[in-house]
């Protein structure tokens, strides 16, 4: 194995993390779930328009109230309040803001109600800056409120429709009328757009305000999903909603257009692209051109047309096609000629690439065998962008900035490990964030030009003090040769490792395509629990980034097309077979454990390799890709019907006959992701291979198994478990 982890790091570790073992306390699961370990960060933070201030919003526990206040980026004075909810009977805390373009208006919610993983239905309210007044937007709890760029109006959704209020004369319209739930949706996502394009405000403001572009879905052909909600009530009820499994049909998708001036709704012909799903909307510098990103089942075409919304027109300005799949970002970015910015696989490495208002390509602005990771932005004064990359290592990121000939690249942050950027309005600062393996989150202040750090503005050098007194291991970073690649991986060893000993192995992977888990950036609740296992129960953990995860160039990341759970299964048990090679590694003692997509890896791993694993723990699996949605699956997959040896081969269903470790299935019943239709199934085959088996399932809880004792009575049950079987 190629160590990556450098002396210094692990010296600084161990340094960080001293006094002896033996007075060291155990991380216990108590700790963990109670937010021992919580680290501090900067809430909400929105960059103002003179680019030399920012909004951040504070919370004040003791008086039960909320501020958004403003900072000057060069010193980190707070200079004014924009707004306190103690001056507003009945409003305590704020949960999120937006501010208009001209910064006159400030959109906030006081509560939330969670519907699926990224939507909610909220009550809102609209902040005016100049009269220091709120009003309430609606009395009803909405959906995605979005102010137009002059701050005079807001849209909403409400029950399925749309709705416009008039700011100015307090009155509101509701502008589309035939929707109904499990039926017709106007301008919010169904359910797997939202979870697979990851958006849910599908509509759009024009430029000028004077139009409103929304998509609409006629989902009345998706076949249903019902889970029963048990409650404390003497009957449970059936909570039915739109599902398209894969293979299934899809919601019917329309781009229409409506116009404020007359009141009037039209429907944009979009039948001569790839228009099966649209899964973006951007309106362009100019007033009337919207651009609309549309793509085919396969997702292996993508399609960027300018719509015209002046006269109804559409021109396709750019298609992107992959063998595998194109993925859908949020790079898109317009400068005042209509010029673009675009991120691309195409040469095997994703990459920016700028266009010309008709698609004509005039930079591919950063090349190599590194990923670009995340696109900030272009100055338009100096005419550099910005970036996030790779360029440091598959494991690590950082933040640079270069022209777009390619010319006179600058790396703007020094230390290795994880950093991403926040920008000023006018990119003369960013805010970095940055974390390692050893380090919790330190938020800095940096010069854009010339990468100089200027302040630091939070750490969590407290956290970081506490846990100098726990038995915390250092988490070792190396690639290891599988299969003819070096994979990503890190070791954790007891913090009193002899490697004289022989120490259980316990592998922890989630695997998706274009997935990491090896990453050099500050602990999550996996992580702590993975300390404790180590050092409390005396084992070793491991994580190997296989075949399909991402970062390491679209060959590598693509190369699980049409089967999944095929080579991502191998690399973990090859894993498994070359580390039990190790002096210090018990062979007869190897267990595996993920949640999700890692469930789904390690019930195949369990089944497929009973030689190699003596255990197994699988939450929330998805056990056969039949049972699960459509766009993901598809992109990946293509249909069942299409590919349904790539379906059946990959699946643990298939493979439940050579069971003979410890196994434990764990799901939540109102799971709306990963249905727990998928453990059924998996229980019923089991049963009939006569096959035995430990399982829990969590009553009304969703794909997170969370909410109140939850989390802790999981990881306890999980924890049992190890000790009994490991």
């Amino acid at each position: 194995m190629n160590r990556l982890i450098s002396l210094s790091l692990l010296l600084l570790f161990i340094t960080a993390f001293s006094p002896i073992t033996s007075q060291k306390k155990d991380i216990t699961l108590k700790e963990i779930w109670g937010g021992e370990f919580r680290t501090q960060g900067m809430d909400v933070l929105r960059s103002l328009k003179n680019g030399k201030e920012y909004a951040v919003l504070n919370y004040d526990r003791n008086k039960k109230a909320s501020t958004i206040d403003v900072y000057r980026y060069k010193d980190g004075e707070k200079v004014r309040t924009l707004l306190n909810s103690s001056n507003f009977p009945g409003v305590n805390y704020i949960i999120s803001y937006e501010l208009n373009k001209d910064e006159s208006k400030i959109l906030f919610s006081t509560e939330l109600q969670q519907i699926y993983r990224r939507s909610s239905l909220g009550t809102y309210y609209v902040y005016d800056t100049k009269t220091q007044k709120i009003a309430l937007v609606s009395t009803n709890k909405i959906q995605e409120p979005t102010l137009s760029n002059d701050g005079t109006k807001i849209a909403y959704g409400f029950q399925n429709n749309l709705y416009i209020k008039d700011l100015n004369s307090n009155e509101t319209k509701q502008i589309t009328q035939d929707g109904k739930k499990n039926s017709i949706i106007n301008g919010i996502t169904d359910w797997v757009y939202e979870e697979e394009f990851a958006f849910v405000r599908a509509f759009e403001w024009s430029v000028n305000g004077d139009k409103l572009a929304y998509i609409r879905f006629d989902e009345k052909d998706v076949p249903e999903y019902s889970m029963d909600v048990y409650g404390s009530d003497l009957y449970p009820y059936p909570e039915t909603f739109k599902y398209p499994k894969a293979g299934e049909n899809n919601s019917v998708v329309s781009l229409q257009l409506y116009d404020l001036a007359s009141g009037n709704t039209s429907e944009i012909d979009l039948s001569k692209y790839n228009n099966y799903y649209i899964p973006r909307l951007k309106w362009t510098k100019e007033n009337n051109i919207l651009s609309v990103q549309l793509t085919n089942r396969h997702q292996n075409a993508v399609d960027l047309v300018f719509v015209d919304a002046a006269n109804n027109t559409s021109k396709l300005i750019l298609e992107e096609k992959d063998a595998a799949y194109v993925d859908i970002t949020d790079n898109l970015t317009f400068l005042g000629n209509n010029s673009f910015f675009w991120t691309s696989e195409k040469d095997g490495w994703n990459h920016i690439y700028q266009y010309d208002k008709n698609g004509k390509l005039l930079y591919q602005i950063t090349k190599g065998s590194w990923e670009v990771t995340d696109f900030y932005g272009f100055d338009e004064n100096t005419g550099r962008v910005y970036y996030q990359s790779t360029e440091n290592g598959s494991i690590n990121r950082d933040v640079y900035s270069i022209l777009p000939s390619g010319k006179n690249k600058v790396r703007l942050t020094q230390e290795t490990g994880t950093n991403s950027a926040d920008f000023s309005a006018d990119y003369t600062y960013f805010i970095n964030v940055f974390s390692n393996a050893t380090t919790p989150y330190i938020y800095s202040l940096y010069e854009s030009k010339s990468g100089k750090m200027i302040r630091e503005i939070k750490n969590n050098n407290d956290l970081r003090s506490r846990l100098s007194s726990y038995k915390i291991s250092p988490k070792e970073f190396s690639t290891i040769p599988i299969n003819g690649e070096d994979l990503n991986m890190y070791m954790i060893k007891p913090l009193d490792f002899d490697p004289k000993k022989e120490y259980p192995l316990f592998m922890y992977q989630y695997s998706g395509p274009g997935s990491q888990n090896v990453s050099n950036s500050w602990m999550g609740t996996n992580d702590y629990w993975h300390q404790m296992l180590a050092n409390e129960q005396d084992i070793i953990v491991v994580c190997v980034d296989g075949r399909g995860t991402g970062f390491k160039g679209s060959k590598f990341k693509k190369m699980t097309q049409k089967e999944l759970g095929k080579y991502e299964v191998q690399d973990q048990i090859d894993a498994a077979k070359k580390l039990s090679e190790l002096p210090y590694i018990d062979p007869a003692h190897t267990g595996i454990w993920g949640w999700s997509y890692g469930g789904f890896m390690a019930s195949n791993c369990l089944f497929q390799a009973p030689d190699v694993f003596e255990m197994a723990i699988a939450v929330a699996p998805v056990t056969s890709w039949r049972f699960y949605d459509s766009i993901y699956t598809e992109r990946y997959m293509q249909t069942p019907q299409e590919n349904p040896s790539g379906y059946d081969e990959n699946s643990p269903l298939s493979h439940v006959k050579n069971l003979e470790g410890a196994f434990l299935l764990v799901h939540g019943s109102a799971d709306d992701n990963v249905h727990v239709q998928n453990t059924m199934r998996l229980v019923e085959a089991l049963v009939q291979e006569n096959k035995q088996f430990d399982w829990r399932i969590y009553p009304d809880k969703n794909h997170g198994i969370y909410g109140g004792n939850t989390r802790l009575h999981l990881y306890t049950l999980m924890t049992d478990f190890i000790k009994k079987n490991l």
